[in-house]
């Protein structure tokens, strides 16, 4: 469009039109067209009727007729000039219609010219062989205008497409008014129709100049706000393509510039922040000695292995007494001694993941707790052959002395023999969890084959529930000491434990898995060491009138 050329607009006030974008065909200055207008003037216009009216128009005077006597408006004095005229009124630089009238006017020459030289050598053609020549009808010369190919005066191709168009694009005009009534077009982008993509707009956004309305910013093209980076466009249906809501980028994506129609997912290397408009480095974690979880851990692990090796050196160092003597030396020794490594077990779960440490530290642990707990029912079944109260008694038989060591190594070899299948098929190794944790690299041991690790976990459930429903069924046998009530309740303590470890295992990510395991191994192995051994050790260290035979076999009811 162009905003000029209307005799109304004259008095109209440009500043309405100051920010406006327009769209107008690409033109260039033809050369002499502005010394062409300059040279317009009164002696111009004779014998032209539509620049006689526009002249007339333009300056408000009139030419003076034989018909008019008596003229009271302003005449025309010859020195009126176009550049004169206020730029809302005329241009004196040519306008993109201007240029595309004077594209027409070359191109049906350019078509006439062709058509002449067809027909020229189509007459002479028919002439030569007798026949009458008759002149084309006017619409043929549609044929030839398709077909026009030309440079104009300023060096611009005109040419039509297959669709009769001309191949030309637009240029995108800014308007700059100011208060003498003047005006600037800036361009400020263009339309390319030539693209090979398809018609493509590019836009210089600094160049242009807002209404004064908008403060200089860009004024909003849509009926929705702009949705900010870390959230992306859905559109409304039922509504036009630019309405839309914003909605946050879901976990794991960002978006990092505004009204982006999809969120960008971020590396596995990485996070979205917290405003999800960029990613973050993700941190390599694990259950360190460095930390005051690890380290903690660590202290208590070698605490309870430092008791263990106290209350194993007192009873080594009373081994004679009767008390020592009456809970079978071997089996005490067996049980302190798997508790220690079960302890110092713990400390194989502190610290990065390496190929060894995740070989050994569940086949382990299950080997040696497996012991631990295997030689606690070796000491139930003993206490549950005081039963048998008659000498020669088919139970005592069964359950004696020397059935305590068989009992602790064929329950060991099956633990053994479950881990070694589990090693040899489907062994653990150290592994990288990068989804668990949003914001973490987990460094973790792999346990290979999660059924081994549970068939493993449930052989030693399996003992421990041997062990505790004997205890509970000879807590309330006849003596002075009953060791299966000790024993009931360390397996009380060691089966809660374990019970509630699958729960909270199967509910933490990363090192805190980590934890809760390390945390069920002390606990289970102090319920072991605590009841069972420490009224022992107030007995030999503190009470030792208690400690002798007498007391021992003295029976209460």
């Amino acid at each position: 469009m162009e905003i000029n050329a209307f005799v109304y607009q004259r008095n109209w006030d440009t500043e309405i039109f100051h920010g406006t974008l327009s769209l107008r065909i690409q033109s260039n200055d033809i050369l002499g067209f502005k010394v062409f207008e300059e040279s317009r003037n009164t002696i111009s216009t004779k014998g032209d009727d539509f620049l006689m009216i526009f002249w007339q128009q333009a300056f408000g005077c009139l030419f003076p007729t034989s018909l008019a006597v008596d003229v009271e408006e302003k005449i025309c004095t010859g020195k009126e000039r176009l550049e004169s005229l206020p730029g809302s009124f005329f241009e004196m630089s040519m306008t993109g219609h201007s240029y595309s009238i004077y594209n027409a006017v070359y191109a049906v020459a350019h078509a006439l010219h062709a058509r002449s030289a067809s027909e020229v050598k189509h007459r002479a053609i028919m002439e030569t062989n007798g026949q009458k020549f008759r002149n084309g009808e006017p619409w043929r010369l549609h044929q030839f205008l398709r077909g026009v190919s030309f440079n104009n005066s300023a060096q611009n191709k005109v040419s039509f497409n297959e669709k009769g168009e001309v191949v030309a694009g637009f240029d995108v005009i800014n308007y700059n008014c100011f208060p003498n009534e003047s005006f600037l077009p800036v361009k400020v982008g263009r339309i390319d129709l030539q693209a090979s993509t398809g018609p493509k707009l590019t836009i210089d956004e600094d160049a242009i100049s807002w209404n004064h309305c908008f403060n200089q910013t860009r004024p909003p093209s849509v009926c929705s706000e702009s949705c900010r980076p870390g959230s992306s466009k859905k559109v409304k249906e039922g509504e036009p393509y630019c309405c839309y809501d914003c909605i946050p980028c879901p976990a794991g994506k960002i978006a990092t510039q505004e009204d982006m129609n999809d969120c960008n997912p971020c590396s596995y290397a990485e996070y979205p922040n917290t405003n999800r408009d960029f990613c973050l480095p993700k941190n390599t974690t694990f259950l360190s000695y460095e930390e005051a979880l690890g380290l903690t851990l660590a202290l208590l692990a070698l605490a309870f292995a430092f008791i263990t090796v106290l209350v194993l050196a007192v009873f080594v160092k009373n081994h004679r007494t009767p008390i020592v003597k009456a809970n079978n030396q071997k089996l005490t020794y067996t049980l302190l001694s798997s508790l220690l490594l079960c302890f110092l077990c713990a400390l194989l779960f502190i610290g990065e993941p390496q190929e060894v440490t995740c070989l050994l530290r569940q086949a382990a642990f299950a080997t040696i707790f497996s012991v631990a707990v295997s030689s606690v029912l070796a000491k139930t079944l003993l206490v549950l052959a005081f039963m048998a109260t008659q000498p020669g008694s088919r139970m005592r038989k069964w359950l004696g002395r020397e059935k305590a060591s068989l009992i602790v190594l064929s329950c060991s070899l099956i633990k053994a023999g479950i881990c070694s299948i589990w090693l040899g098929n489907s062994p653990p190794f150290p592994d990288v969890d990068l989804f668990s944790v949003a914001e973490e690299i987990i460094l973790e041991c792999n346990e290979g084959s999660v059924m081994m690790f549970y068939c493993a976990l449930g052989y030693m459930g399996l003992l421990a529930s041997v062990s505790f429903t004997v205890a509970f069924l000879s807590r309330k046998l006849p003596g002075s000491f009953n060791e299966a009530k000790f024993i009931t309740f360390s397996m009380l303590v060691f089966c809660s434990v374990w019970i509630s470890f699958v729960p909270s295992y199967l509910s933490t990510k990363g090192k805190y898995m980590v934890t809760v395991e390390i945390f069920s191994i002390l606990a289970s192995s102090s319920g072991l060491l605590c009841p069972i051994f420490f009224p022992k050790c107030y007995i030999i260290v503190l009470r030792p009138e208690m400690n002798n035979r007498e007391q021992l076999i003295r029976r209460k009811y």
